[in-house]
């Protein structure tokens, strides 16, 4: 991924509308102490939320041009792991690219959820008797639970049209899916890394 005025992203890392503008908004170079580390960095905002995103690539003293692709983004566009079941994973991804609609985010951030603990093998009742069942079984914490409680009790608004419920908000949206995006690393993705580095270590002489 190249700097220039424009950044070609597939979802804005804000709002998750599909192939954002990007506009070029500031620029700047920085060194570190001993005038080395020559970084390029720019900010980009997104024409949709208004949200900057900043991107950061190497930078030549000498030529005054960057030498390189951009390296990092900030905030890095959201993405869920492989290592997350298909199902919870196909509604959290299709949460996040349903930012800009708020409601909808909800909702498929708590059909993720009610997929994960599923997952786990907690498949009788509702969401709410599987969230308990969850910390119950010291899956999730109970601070994790009382979390999981508040996005099945706003997803429920939604579904059923409460008429004394206000709209979720972008930043609601924003919070079920940080909630949904630490659960998934807490059950799913954290087991598989250590898994994997456990399999990696060598094994001690005897």
């Amino acid at each position: 991924m190249k700097h220039g005025n424009i950044l070609s992203l597939e979802r804005c890392p804000h709002c998750g509308v599909a192939k954002p503008t990007m506009q070029q908004r500031m620029q700047f170079t920085s060194t570190d102490h001993a005038n080395q580390n020559a970084r390029f960095w720019a900010g980009y905002g997104c024409s949709n939320c208004g949200g900057v995103t900043f991107a950061v690539a190497p930078f030549n003293i000498q030529t005054q041009k960057i030498s390189g692709d951009i390296t990092d983004l900030w905030p890095s566009p959201k993405t869920v792991a492989e290592t997350v079941p298909l199902r919870a994973r196909e509604f959290l991804s299709q949460a996040i690219a349903s930012m800009h609609a708020p409601a909808g985010a909800v909702m498929l951030t708590a059909s993720s959820v009610d997929a994960m603990l599923k997952e786990k093998g907690l498949k009788e009742g509702g969401l709410n008797a599987r969230i308990d069942a969850a910390a119950k079984a010291h899956l999730i914490t109970t601070e994790m639970a009382a979390w999981a409680h508040e996005i099945r009790l706003d997803a429920n608004d939604q579904r059923h049209a409460d008429e004394s419920a206000s709209l979720p908000s972008e930043a609601d949206a924003a919070k079920v899916i940080e909630f949904a995006t630490a659960l998934a690393q807490f059950l799913f993705v954290l087991p598989a890394r250590v898994e994997r580095g456990r399999k990696l270590e060598p094994p001690k002489s005897s």
